[in-house]
């Protein structure tokens, strides 16, 4: 935890070398979640750029005692591109937990993030999605699948937007305490 909010510290100053470091840890998942959305590599790209500028802006706000910083750079990521489909009035398909939704689909060339992640930490973070519990599992894939916001997703199932937030905020911790360290793969 000391480390993380260390790390955005650096960000904050500019160091050069942090945010390097904070790309390399965190670069896939944010492409990831992009191409899922976007559907094209080219706004994938784009998107992630901006989210790292984002990122890098707002780093000296990161709190360690409020959020991880994989969920802190997960919720600003998701955000902006919510954002941006909006501008876009372009509603992303949802995706089913079947799919190979951490891999990108159809994907011109090699995507920067080749070789980040390793196979079998992709099939272990799609099975442990699919095994959290029914309203875990849903706000997970409305929102970082379907470019929902909490608002939206509280609306959709007709519960309060609080029992949303918890729900997303337990699937995080659950699915980062039984996924393998990022260190490990990158």
């Amino acid at each position: 935890m000391n480390e993380d909010w260390e790390l955005m510290q650096r960000v904050s100053s500019g160091d050069p070398n942090a945010v390097n470091e904070l790309y390399t840890r965190f670069g896939t998942l944010v492409y990831r979640m992009a191409y899922q959305l976007l559907r094209t590599k080219g706004d994938a790209e784009d998107a992630v750029q901006e989210i790292f500028v984002r990122l890098w802006q707002s780093a000296g706000r990161f709190d360690p005692e409020r959020a991880s910083l994989v969920t802190w750079v997960m919720l600003i990521s998701r955000r902006h591109l919510v954002d941006m489909l909006r501008r876009k009035r372009v509603r992303p398909q949802m995706a089913g937990f079947d799919e190979a939704w951490v891999e990108p689909a159809g994907a011109d060339g090699p995507a920067p993030e080749d070789g980040l992640l390793e196979e079998e930490w992709k099939l272990k973070l799609r099975e442990r999605v699919s095994m959290l519990p029914g309203l875990q599992r849903e706000v997970v894939a409305r929102a970082y699948l379907g470019g929902k916001t909490l608002r939206e997703i509280s609306q959709e199932l007709d519960r309060p937007i609080g029992t949303i937030k918890s729900a997303l905020s337990r699937a995080l911790a659950n699915l980062r305490e039984r996924m393998p360290s990022e260190e490990g793969t990158a």
